[in-house]
């Protein structure tokens, strides 16, 4: 049985009729019950991004009369996400992601209180918007946000229920200081900037992200419910191609520098500086890459200049949609640096530009001088300059 002692206690709640008929499947299992269904309505609960994991998560969450849901995002739907963000619709694209999960959570619901919180989430608003919840679910995919949870919520004695995904895979946990490890345990440290692609980089099974945002559901409902044995010290790993689920087990690291028995972290730090992700070049202040634009591109081409145009992608990105660049693979690079003469001007590019970016600072590294990124990447050029071009 869960130990956990912040599970919400009934907040004097009432099921109406309407709630009763609603419900019924769960209050007639002895584990719910009528006072288990009082304790969802009486819960709160905050979700990090309405993406591909937070969709499953606030449908199903909505769905079991979870009382308040929070939802933490500031980005608008686009047509690349309705691959796999199914709170989303083709009529939403444009539209704020937060606007359009709220009313789709209503359509489900309408019992639900939604709050919405139109922000990026950072060190200095994090402890503010999750203090009034009961349990936070990380449905982000950048390291410097699942750091920034995990510390607040250590900071704030939370839950933090964890998922991840990429391509086939997933993984899911639950990381509470109080009863056994926490984030950092996990990882100590942030991967080098790059080493893992993201899912805009590398892609992702569409049904992949319902998956493990499911079990992150299931996990969420036990907790407030203080039923059955959460995945708190246990990190599970699901393989979809060979449909394989394992369990890993998980300890307390008595030298975690936030949760540990010696902790040196006591409040938010600067989390992009922390994993890295501010590009810095070799021997210097820390700049930003330097950039050209599309349109900037497009007339410098038409003028002919002597530009070479280096495509970072993958070979099968390339067969989808190019502009005619050389193809180096960001992997291949280093090996096929001989390739480049570095007499000449550069322009990298990749899908929206964060590959280009760390081929230019390598680039650059090695003594290339006339070396850019064009800014968001094919994308940006397929919408600003030739529409003609399919975009993924």
């Amino acid at each position: 049985m869960i130990r956990c002692a912040d599970t919400p206690v009934e907040r004097d709640v009432q099921l109406t009729r309407e709630e009763m008929r609603r419900y019924g499947r769960h209050l007639i299992m002895p584990e719910v019950g009528l006072k288990g269904q009082q304790k969802l309505k009486s819960s709160k609960v905050l979700l990090i991004g309405a993406g591909g994991l937070g969709s499953p998560l606030a449908l199903y969450l909505a769905a079991a009369g979870v009382g308040t849901i929070g939802i933490v995002d500031f980005d608008v739907v686009d047509a690349s996400n309705l691959q796999r963000q199914i709170i989303h619709s083709t009529a939403d694209v444009g539209r704020p992601k937060l606007a359009s999960a709220a009313e789709r959570i209503q359509s489900i619901n309408p019992n639900v209180e939604v709050r919405t919180f139109e922000t990026l989430l950072s060190s200095e608003n994090a402890l503010d918007i999750l203090r009034e919840f009961d349990v936070i679910v990380d449905g982000t995919d950048n390291f410097p946000t699942r750091y920034l949870v995990n510390d607040a919520c250590v900071l704030l004695g939370k839950p933090n229920v964890y998922g991840s995904i990429f391509r086939f895979e997933g993984q899911a946990s639950v990381f509470y200081s109080r009863e056994g490890p926490c984030y950092r345990c996990l990882y100590p440290e942030p991967p080098p900037p790059g080493l893992v692609p993201s899912c805009a980089e590398g892609g992702v099974l569409g049904v992949l992200p319902g998956i493990v945002g499911t079990i992150q559901a299931t996990e969420t409902i036990k907790l407030l419910l203080g039923i059955g044995e959460p995945l708190i010290g246990w990190l599970l790993l699901f393989d979809a191609l060979k449909m394989n689920f394992r369990q890993l087990k998980l300890r307390k690291d008595p030298q975690c520098p936030i949760c540990g028995e010696h902790r040196t972290i006591h409040t938010l730090i600067d989390y992009e500086a922390f994993c890295g992700t501010t590009v810095r070049e070799m021997g210097s202040e820390e700049k930003t890459i330097p950039q050209i634009g599309v349109l900037n591109l497009k007339e410098r081409l038409e003028r002919k200049e002597d530009i070479l145009l280096l495509d970072v992608r993958e070979p099968h990105e390339y067969e989808i949609v190019n502009i005619g660049g050389y193809l180096i693979p960001l992997a291949e690079l280093p090996q096929r640096v001989n390739e480049l003469d570095s007499a000449r001007e550069i322009v990298v590019h990749c899908h929206h530009g964060s590959r280009s970016a760390r081929a230019v600072q390598f680039l650059r590294e090695l003594g290339f001088k006339k070396v850019v990124n064009l800014s968001g990447g094919i994308d940006a050029w397929a919408e600003e300059v030739d529409q003609s071009l399919p975009r993924y």
